[in-house]
């Protein structure tokens, strides 16, 4: 069967060959679905003639008829795994599915069980059959993510349209999308206002109205209006390419019980063959039972105790598990994660922009030591001018007017604390309680409802203002969710001052709060907590990143977070939505269960039918149930799983 990584999209290859290549691979794979049922079909016709006509043949001298009837059905489907077995030899693994396949049904013919040894490798070529099914059904899902990928953008250049490939528009460029055309790059709506699909992103099915003012992301669909937006982020940092990456590397990465199959069936195949040994050639001298009655047990042994079931279910329950979550717009980089959330005891938030909607507006303003409204805000934005944070970004919408002309002569911003700067000679300090502290100036201690920002001119004291952001519609739900979820304790970390952080706190019913913690001291909270705990940390900004790393599951915003938070990241919530948690936690729980469910049941019926085809009660024929009918049962249990 196909498989889908055939280019880097980062490359700037058109989505027009991506496209190309799925059709191929989507024809190939239905040539390959029809010659697969071609084969099964006549082999299975095969067998049934032989089987019928068995007698006859024997009584009229046919036996090379016979042989040849049969031998062509087993070869029919049984070349594909004799020719793996030899691989593997070549390779120095001897031991897997396909050589005790190979053993068993050789053995057969070798002691004139032909018609089972047909049957075996029939049932398994039908069952490795179902299992493509499945794995191309998971394939599809994915592959509706990266056809995401948008193959032009409309740049618009001294007021002509011109089609372009995404790679080549840049940051501050100008875009127009039409209805029907999808948004080639991460940007803002600058003028026209239209219903948006944003279904292959996020997983939502009601279109949303976007309109002036409004951030966009790549890979979402214009249902009606004519946008012009100008592009915030060049195609290789956009939210589509970071799906793309995320995507393909999701794969590479093993969940526990991944790897304990591939540790055990290491181990386990060598004893089965050894046990297998001992009851064909070590039974006869310690029992009455002769050499073809031993051999004919070890071979039923052999077929009962394939590990297909294993094997081919846990990965194949966890690539569905990933595949569901992708579809609702939550991106796990690996089962192993996946596999991680189910033992998080510990979700811990940062404030703005996850718990909150980051969308600050300045809410009041008060002025000391003779300083004017208008000269005070003036000062405050000239020296935020340079930053991007969501409180720089509220005092300098809230001046209004251009700061065109004026640069501060000198700037620093230190994360966690504010900014310094000097503007037409003056020092200016812009920032937290924290920063005044830390500056030895006296200020006013304001408890209002929000984020207080402290201004200083020249050391003298000029006033604060008063940004407040809204807490995000979902959250209150959320966090109940949690709780009855199994997570032992919510908590908040935030830069944040101790008023608002505790007003949110009370709010949503939290276990606990830490306010006003630099970046490095969130970290050293989340290491404290790691020492007793399985802990999760959400955060979408650049002082998150450290804290979304030394959690155990890092989990970041995707549409407003910054790239830092979501490289260092282990889940990306694509639309920002936190009732996405929620889905995520009973993906991974039901995950779980069904791989679990899958081991349990597998391992089992094999112990039991090993048990029985050791005593010689199991024949071939219950040895093909307890093989392939297991391993079909778990694979259609494993994709359960895309129904969550």
């Amino acid at each position: 069967m196909g498989n889908y990584n055939h280019h880097e999209h980062s490359e700037g290859v058109s989505c027009e060959k991506c496209k190309a290549v799925y059709q191929t691979e989507e024809q190939e794979d239905k040539y390959e679905n029809i010659r697969e049922i071609s084969i099964i079909l006549v082999s299975g016709i095969l067998l049934l003639i032989g089987i019928f006509f068995e007698k006859r043949m024997h009584s009229e001298g046919l036996s090379l008829l016979e042989y040849a009837i049969y031998l062509t059905a087993y070869f029919l489907v049984g070349t594909k795994f004799l020719r793996k077995a030899i691989q593997n030899i070549f390779k120095k693994n001897f031991f897997d599915e396909n050589a005790l396949l190979a053993i068993a049904t050789i053995g057969a013919i070798l002691i004139h069980e032909i018609p089972e040894a047909v049957l075996v490798m029939l049932l398994f070529r039908i069952g490795e059959f179902f299992q493509d099914l499945s794995i191309q059904k998971s394939r599809r899902r994915i592959r509706k993510i990266l056809e995401l990928k948008p193959s032009f953008a409309n740049l618009k250049v001294n007021g002509e349209i011109k089609r372009v490939k995404p790679e080549e528009v840049k940051k501050g460029d100008i875009i127009v999308v039409r209805p029907g055309e999808k948004i080639p790059l991460d940007g803002v709506v600058i003028k026209g206002e239209s219903l948006i699909d944003t279904s292959p992103i996020t997983g939502e099915s009601v279109p949303r109205l976007f309109k002036e003012g409004d951030n966009i992301l790549a890979g979402v669909i214009n249902k009606e209006g004519l946008l012009e937006i100008k592009v915030l982020k060049e195609f290789n940092e956009s939210s589509i390419t970071r799906i793309l990456e995320l995507v393909e590397k999701a794969r590479e990465r093993k969940a526990n019980a991944e790897k304990f199959i591939t540790k055990f069936a290491k181990y386990y195949t060598p004893a089965v063959l050894l046990i297998g040994a001992f009851i064909a050639f070590g039974l006869p001298f310690i029992t009455d039972l002769s050499f073809k009655d031993s051999i004919y047990r070890s071979l039923v042994l052999l077929v009962i105790a394939c590990p297909c079931a294993l094997v081919i279910s846990v990965p194949l329950s966890y690539f569905a598990g990933i595949g569901s979550s992708s579809k609702k717009g939550i991106l796990i980089k690996g089962s192993n994660y996946l596999d991680l959330l189910n033992s998080v005891d510990v979700f811990l938030f940062d404030k703005t922009g996850t718990i909150t909607k980051g969308v600050f507006k300045v809410k009041e303003v008060v002025t000391f030591n003779g300083f004017s409204k208008e000269e005070f805000v003036r000062i405050a934005a000239l020296a935020e001018k340079h930053s991007n944070h969501p409180i720089a970004k509220a005092i300098k919408d809230y001046y209004r007017k251009p700061l065109n002309g004026i640069d501060p002569e000198e700037f620093q911003e230190k994360a966690g604390f504010g900014v310094l700067a000097k503007i037409e000679g003056k020092k200016i300090m812009v920032g937290s309680d924290r920063l005044l502290h830390e500056q030895g100036i006296e200020h006013e201690l304001c408890k209002g409802d929000g984020t207080t920002v402290h201004v200083v001119i020249d050391n003298v004291y000029a006033g604060y203002l008063i940004i407040s952001d809204e807490i995000r519609e979902e959250a209150r739900e959320v966090f109940k969710e949690l709780k009855k979820l199994g997570i032992k304790k919510t908590g908040m970390l935030t830069g944040d001052e101790k008023f608002p952080a505790e007003n949110i706190y009370k709010k949503l019913n939290l276990d606990f709060y830490k306010a006003e913690l630099l970046p490095e001291e969130k970290v050293k909270e989340i290491e404290r907590l790691r020492r007793e705990n399985t802990v999760a940390f959400v955060g979408d900004g650049i002082n998150d990143a450290a804290a979304i790393a030394t959690s155990d599951v890092g989990i970041a915003m995707g549409a407003m977070g910054q790239d830092a938070a979501i490289e260092s990241s282990d889940i990306v919530i694509m639309d920002d939505n936190l009732s996405k948690l929620v889905s995520a936690i009973k993906i991974a729980k039901k995950t779980r269960k069904i791989v679990w469910q899958n081991i349990i049941f597998a391992i089992g019926v094999k112990l039991i039918f090993l048990i029985l085809g050791s005593l010689g009660v199991a024949t071939m024929w219950e040895a093909v149930f307890a093989d392939m009918g297991v391993s079909l049962i778990a694979i259609f249990n494993a994709m359960r799983i895309m129904r969550v």
